[in-house]
């Protein structure tokens, strides 16, 4: 018996499970690519050990105050927000394994991501506390508030949309990290930065190639689960306690805003996998890539307004700053 070939309108929808097992192949090349071009790197080679001396309490040492830290204010602020996201490493690790699963190729990368990830909270927390950059209290108390509240991803419904984020994610928490490193004023917290962002880059570039081939395999529902992620995109801390207002100081302060997530993460992503430019769609995932491409557009246009008012207040900043 002939079986005639699927039309457009009649594709079969890919499950987790059958996806999960068609990428398997993938995962495990990525993998493979991802070990020869990772470098080892020690945690305690960042921290300025010499520049640490006792807090206050049963050590009875000296308490934190503000003139002790070496960063900028916006350094402070994006460094507390970076770590706190970090701190939530368990719920991340709990929430690729159940969708991912923690056997073969996939649960030894879940597991290799989690240990890598691992070293970027200890080595970010020793530099904190060493150098008195932050006060320790405040922070502790941030994370206590922020990992007893849990985390729940907006994509865990689906491995797919998983997948999507993360690709994109990553990318954001690399530019993030590197962008605090620039403004944090300090080189020794630069240097630190600039290697968890080596980290950053190879997971992007891990998930980036798996969401390039579930392109492949599954057209259209990739190009939905896209579209969803990067029009609902939220990063990962914003969960953080006073998180809105600290974004919208690193928006200012040229850390992350709306212009660093259109040209530096979003679309060197969608340029690379060719996104807005791949044929042979169903409606389904024609209607997708269009309301992508508009999304985009408006982003852009957001972005650009957001320019003129940032600039307008940092213009207002230096008036103020020159008659003081």
């Amino acid at each position: 018996m002939t079986i005639a070939p699927l039309r457009h309108h009649a594709r079969a929808a890919w499950s987790d499970s059958r996806l999960l097992y068609a990428l398997e192949e993938v995962v495990e090349a990525e993998l493979n690519r991802h070990l020869k071009v990772a470098k080892e790197w020690m945690p305690h080679e960042y921290v300025p050990w010499s520049d640490g001396r006792n807090f206050d309490g049963v050590m009875g040492g000296e308490a934190w105050a503000p003139e002790q830290s070496k960063v900028t204010d916006i350094g402070r602020t994006a460094l507390v927000v970076n770590l706190l996201t970090e701190d939530n490493l368990p719920s991340y690790h709990h929430e690729i394994a159940s969708l991912f699963g923690r056997d073969g190729a996939w649960g030894t990368w879940v597991h290799r991501w989690t240990a890598e990830e691992g070293r970027h909270g200890i080595v970010m927390r020793d530099y904190l506390l060493t150098s008195r950059a932050v006060d320790p209290v405040a922070l502790e108390r941030f994370r206590m508030q922020h990992m007893s509240e849990g985390f729940e991803s907006d994509n865990r419904h689906s491995m797919l949309h998983s997948v999507a984020y993360v690709a994109f994610q990553e990318l954001a928490t690399r530019i993030s990290h590197r962008n605090t490193g620039h403004h944090s004023g300090d080189p020794v917290c630069d240097r630190m930065l600039a290697r968890i962002a080596t980290d950053e880059n190879l997971h992007m570039v891990f998930y980036r190639n798996l969401l390039g081939k579930a392109f492949e395999l599954a057209p259209d529902q990739t190009m939905s689960a896209v579209r969803d992620v990067v029009v609902g995109f939220r990063m990962p801390g914003h969960g953080i306690p006073g998180f809105e207002r600290a974004a919208a100081q690193m928006a200012i302060g040229g850390i992350y805003n709306l212009r660093i997530h259109h040209d530096d993460v979003l679309q060197p992503v969608l340029r690379f996998l060719k996104v807005l430019e791949i044929t042979g769609l169903g409606p389904e995932g024609l209607r997708a890539q269009e309301e992508l491409g508009l999304f985009m557009g408006g982003l852009d246009a957001e972005a650009t307004k957001f320019d003129e008012r940032r600039e307008a207040l940092l213009a207002r900043r230096r008036a103020r700053a020159g008659k003081a």
